[in-house]
């Protein structure tokens, strides 16, 4: 097992959330104008300024598979300058993309996405980097891992021979021509949970986040065939739904009690699909109609994690224009806002940066302020603290200066983290 230098060891273990805050008074004593009366400035305000960096099929980072450790970090890094540039403040790295590691992991090989070989060793630790390079610049760093996808292909004979996945065929479920964990499988939930805290003991991450994934989207006229875990396991619940439901219940509570067992203060945010469920599915739904509802498709039940403070923060991705007909992106806002409500869960904002300027795309996106519309409508709910962009690489590209506008209009001085 690899381990972090001695110098990169101590440098992350003493990037505290006290350190990251005095780099930001840093920022601004930069910024402050050097005419003027002199006194105290106000501090800045605490809001989410947050990006996804995706690894998974190299969206984001690493540009491609195979790049050596010096030009991985270079590129790494730039992505972080970017952030601070842009006065952001949050990176939301994923380290676990399918089942792998970013990190030299005793439970999975290293990722495929760094060197194009699943197992093979980079040279040097991506995540204790990141985590050093982020502190260093006053940027909070959040873990992201994809808890139950083993791999965007169907073979399992394409996985490195020692994979978990191969030593334990009875966990795997093919789907939708992929490989997923079975989250039915409770040795399944205590190994996925084991193989993500191990980051999150070695690293002093800022928090640990999910995504949308959980059981996987649905694909027509194929069946998640977990029968066989159903039967063993599903004879208490009223029906297949109830059950997988409970499983995913589960690995949010479980995980969040390791986490606070492994890391006191560190916190846990999940960022689902936008839409909990239609209203004309279930009156305290959203006035929506979306064809997925991740209630009933990824047994995913958002809504209750955000009301019974089993997460830190939720960060739905509200992935769709103002007036958009099936999935209003005004009305999600003010939706998840009533069920943040009188919580102690914040609520951040999941925009579709990637939209913007894409071809094919309605004719909201081709404007760039659509998105830092977004944000002015945000800040009539005392409930949205903050915003996270996906992601990283359309961060970079800005097509259409969608990005750039969201800067100029809301981001003119610094924010720290909300805490």
């Amino acid at each position: 097992m690899r381990r972090m230098s001695r110098r990169a060891f101590t440098l992350a273990a003493l990037s505290t959330p006290a350190m990251v805050q005095g780099a930001v008074a840093a920022q601004e004593a930069v910024a402050a104008p050097q005419d003027g009366p002199r006194g105290p400035r106000p501090r800045a305000a605490a809001r989410m300024r947050g990006v996804w960096l995706a690894t998974v099929d190299n969206r984001d980072w690493p540009s491609r598979p195979g790049l050596d450790a010096a030009a991985q970090r270079r590129e790494l890094t730039d992505h972080l300058d970017r952030a601070v540039r842009d006065r952001l403040n949050t990176v939301i790295l994923q380290v676990r993309p399918t089942a792998d590691a970013l990190w030299p992991s005793p439970y999975e090989p290293w990722s495929e996405y760094l060197t194009g070989t699943q197992g093979k060793d980079p040279g040097w630790d991506p995540l204790g980097t990141a985590v050093e390079e982020a502190h260093a610049r006053g940027l909070e760093l959040h873990a992201w891992f994809n808890p139950y996808r083993i791999a965007n292909h169907a073979d399992p004979g394409r996985l490195t021979p020692a994979h978990p996945a191969r030593r334990h065929p009875d966990w795997v479920v093919t789907y939708g021509g992929k490989l997923y964990y079975n989250p039915g499988l409770p040795e399944v939930r205590a190994f996925v949970r084991r193989a993500m805290l191990d980051a999150v003991a070695r690293y002093p991450v800022d928090a640990v986040h999910f995504d949308d994934y959980f059981y996987p989207y649905p694909v027509a006229g194929q069946t998640f065939d977990d029968d066989a875990a159903y039967d063993r396991y599903g004879g208490a619940f009223a029906g297949r739904a109830a059950w997988r439901r409970d499983n995913i219940d589960k690995l949010v509570r479980e995980m969040a009690a390791g986490i606070g067992r492994v890391r006191p203060g560190t916190r846990f945010g999940i960022s689902p699909f936008g839409v909990w469920r239609n209203a004309v599915t279930d009156p305290r739904g959203s006035d929506t109609r979306a064809g997925v509802q991740t209630y009933d498709d990824l047994y995913a039940d958002t809504r209750k994690w955000v009301r019974e403070h089993w997460i830190d923060y939720v960060v739905p991705q509200i992935y769709w224009n103002i007036g958009f007909a099936a999935a209003d992106y005004a009305v999600l806002l003010a939706w998840w806002a009533a069920v943040a409500k009188g919580t102690r869960t914040h609520l951040y904002a999941g925009e579709a940066l990637y939209k913007a300027g894409a071809a094919g795309q309605p004719p909201a996106w081709q404007d760039p302020a659509e998105l830092s519309r977004h944000l002015t409508l945000a800040a009539r709910y005392p409930q949205v603290r903050g915003h996270v962009f996906f992601a990283a690489g359309d961060v970079a590209r800005d097509p259409v200066g969608a990005m750039a506008r969201v800067v100029a209009d809301h981001y003119r001085r610094p924010a720290r983290p909300p805490r």
